[in-house]
């Protein structure tokens, strides 16, 4: 019976034309997601049954026997709008259901102050436990700072609630020499802040000041402890000169034979070609006297350094090489240090830096070959595997006492 007066009311307040009306719009713009809402529950039922024919679902009949607020409520749960979206403004997020009619423009001072008026006018809650000024517990006192500061007779007195510490006059019981506080009271600032430095108490002064201090026997600071950091000044260094060394007349005087060329530097030279230098390395194939040889950040090649590995294997006066910096692979690498099998006069080698790693593999067969030599005393690589830099320092260990060995038994002969 209720359920039929609210019926009746409703259908007495409400205008007959105008719900028509709504009511054929929202089954018209609801039509498309409940047909396919159909269609999906159609295909759960097919599955559920074992794919048994099931009848067609007549839509037009369900939206008939819907009142206007089951059509809205469907309408509301079949609108695809997401509330958890973040991404989406607010008014897309869900559907405006507010059916009042606006009271006017908003107005936000107005807002404030009824806001503000209601905050105030609200009553707040009451405290379990009243706020109250006292000190509660025992004051916290160090160790340290306790047995400095608070006498024997006072100590006990400090544990009792509300009790405060004694003032004790700091410094009252130093004591120095006559000399040391007549040094002290004429003492410049520049001159402390030296002796604070000397003592160790870095944190009254900057950096500079404090290493300026230990570095000097002089009074070096000048701007006392509470000093500003200044920048230092920019050291401007002279650029390195170009290496004077004319490449022309060097490889001249080593095809000649030259016997005051005992030395041959060619590092640096950006505009020397490989096919100078390796004119070079084969004119000093039959070069009796050039005993070092340096071709640091030339920018050789493998190329280079097969000319440089056959003439290690043919020279036999030359003691140093220097090949730093440059650009051999592997394969160069490898053919200069396997050169040394056949030469027993070399006692420096550098390859250090040069424009790729070789590896693990490569610096294996390295540290087997250096092995091998007898004669080398210094050898420039930085390995980066621990096993092939043990062997060759043990290697070269080795040929050093040897030599040592050597040296020993000439001094006895002779």
């Amino acid at each position: 019976m209720e359920a039929t007066e609210t019926e009746t009311q409703t259908t007495q307040t409400v205008n007959p034309h105008h719900t028509v009306l709504d009511i054929s719009k929202s089954c018209a713009r609801i039509r498309p997601k409940l047909s396919g809402q159909v269609r999906h529950l159609e295909a759960a039922m097919s599955l559920k049954k074992g794919d048994e024919a099931t009848g067609d679902l007549d839509e037009e009949a369900l939206l008939e026997k819907l009142t206007p607020d089951e059509i809205a409520q469907l309408e509301i749960d079949l609108d695809d709008l997401d509330p958890k979206n973040a991404a989406l403004p607010a008014g897309l997020r869900q559907k405006d259901q507010t059916k009042k009619v606006p009271t006017g423009a908003f107005r936000r001072d107005s807002l404030l102050q009824f806001l503000e008026k209601e905050a105030l006018e609200t009553e707040e809650n009451e405290d379990l436990v009243p706020f109250t000024r006292e000190k509660r517990g025992t004051p916290y006192i160090p160790k340290v700072q306790a047995a400095k500061l608070v006498p024997r007779d006072v100590a006990p007195r400090m544990a009792e609630p509300g009790a405060e510490l004694p003032a004790v006059e700091m410094g009252s019981d130093v004591t120095l020499e006559p000399e040391l506080e007549e040094a002290l009271a004429n003492a410049s600032e520049a001159e402390i802040c030296d002796l604070a430095a000397i003592l160790g108490m870095h944190t009254l002064m900057s950096n500079k000041q404090y290493y300026e201090a230990l570095s000097s026997n002089a009074i070096v600071n000048k701007e006392g402890l509470n000093s500003v950091v200044h920048p230092d000044e920019c050291k401007v260094f002279p650029e390195e000169p170009p290496n004077p060394t004319d490449v022309e007349q060097s490889l001249k005087r080593i095809r000649d034979n030259d016997q005051t060329l005992t030395q041959v530097n060619l590092n640096n030279i950006a505009d020397i070609s490989m096919s100078t230098m390796i004119e070079v390395a084969e004119a000093l194939k039959s070069n009796g006297h050039v005993e070092k040889f340096s071709l640091v950040g030339t920018c050789c090649n493998d190329s280079v350094g097969l000319v440089l590995a056959d003439m290690l294997k043919v020279n036999g006066v030359l003691k140093s090489l220097n090949i730093e910096s440059n650009c051999l692979t592997a394969l160069g690498v490898l053919a200069i240090v396997e050169a040394l099998k056949k030469n027993d006069r070399l006692t420096e080698l550098k390859l250090d830096n040069q424009r790729q790693q070789l590896g693990n593999r490569v610096e294996m067969d390295m540290a087997a070959m250096v092995e091998g030599n007898k004669s080398l005393l210094r050898f420039g690589y930085q390995f980066s595997s621990p096993g092939p830099r043990s062997r060759v320092a043990n290697a070269i260990t080795r040929n050093n006492d040897l030599v040592r060995k050597k040296r020993l038994e000439n001094v006895k002969n002779a």
